[in-house]
């Protein structure tokens, strides 16, 4: 039997692939929604799209510890999708689910750094001590868990070919900034197959209180072995602009939020390597392409294919 899913932060970036993938892996899928969010056209057009696949809707919100309660007592397994500035508010999710008595596996909003294994300097840190406070919560809890580290979104980093304070859409044909040597290794995994591997260990008793790593080996790629592969397929050399440690510092420092953090993303990752830097433990974790080889992933080179 496959468990009931509930998916908080349901109309979010991530949370709306784990919606439509929990469907196709053939959960009895739930979503919490606050009702005033419907009055948002593009919300509301998402939570139809829902309906539509079969999903239930259960209106409520972290605040209503009533409504959460009583969303939470309807599912087995709990996942939170919910975004940077809401990560504190998992403490909510926390006490309803230790009142409602009958969730089999919580996992919260992870699906990045291993945020108890991070070098991040603000204000990246920040985020990733108050995603460690979330994990200590659950664990004085006793609540059973399953954290999820991913790695970076394919959709957000590669388009950019790491650049990605540019929000590009499609990747540059002219010239790239590189990060300090641009040879620390980071691992990038789409949205679409961090969902798949997440599913899969939702019932797996391999991923009981442990952390998810979703390593798999063609995504753990470099800066420069990204731009490699894109001047591969579209045969051109690009003009490279490297950037030292001392220069992205600066500019974090003068940037304003969100770009102050997402220029930190980028230091953290492509410059000090902070998803490679350790080994996998195998007392605290487990490796997801390991555990599910049936899982048909894209890599990174297959990801690039759209843009050309």
């Amino acid at each position: 039997m496959t468990s009931k899913t509930l998916v908080i932060g349901a109309t979010g970036y991530i949370g709306k692939v784990f919606v439509e993938g929990s469907v196709k892996s053939g959960h009895a899928t739930f979503a919490l929604v606050r009702e005033s969010s419907l009055s948002d056209p593009v919300k509301a057009k998402l939570v139809q799209s829902f309906k539509d696949l079969g999903v239930t809707i259960l209106y409520g919100s972290l605040n209503e510890k009533e409504s959460l309660v009583k969303a939470i007592k309807q599912v087995d397994v709990v996942i939170s999708a919910l975004g940077r500035t809401q990560i504190l508010d998992q403490v909510n999710i926390i006490d309803a689910i230790k009142e409602a008595g009958n969730v089999k596996r919580f996992l919260p909003s992870e699906f990045g750094n291993d945020v108890d294994r991070t070098v991040a300097i603000e204000p990246a840190l920040s985020e990733f001590i108050m995603k460690a406070q979330i994990r200590r919560a659950i664990e004085a809890a006793g609540i059973p868990y399953t954290y999820v580290v991913t790695g970076c979104f394919a959709g957000f980093f590669v388009p950019s070919l790491g650049q990605c304070h540019l929000r590009l859409r499609t990747p540059p044909t002219d010239k790239v900034s590189i990060y300090d040597s641009g040879d620390a290794k980071a691992i990038i995994n789409t949205e679409e197959d961090i969902v798949a591997y997440t599913m899969k260990a939702v019932d797996d008793s391999r991923t009981l209180d442990k952390i998810l790593y979703v390593h798999p080996p063609k995504n753990i790629v470099s800066q420069n072995d990204m731009v490699s592969l894109w001047e591969r397929k579209i045969g051109k050399t690009l003009e490279k602009i490297y950037v030292s440690e001392e220069e992205l510092l600066k500019s974090i420092q003068e940037a304003q939020p969100p770009m102050d953090f997402v220029m930190g993303l980028i230091h953290t990752v492509l410059v000090k390597g902070d998803l490679t830097s350790f080994t996998i433990d195998p007392s605290v974790g487990v490796e997801a392409s390991e555990l599910y080889p049936d899982v048909k992933y894209t890599s990174v080179d297959e990801f690039l294919n759209q843009f050309v």
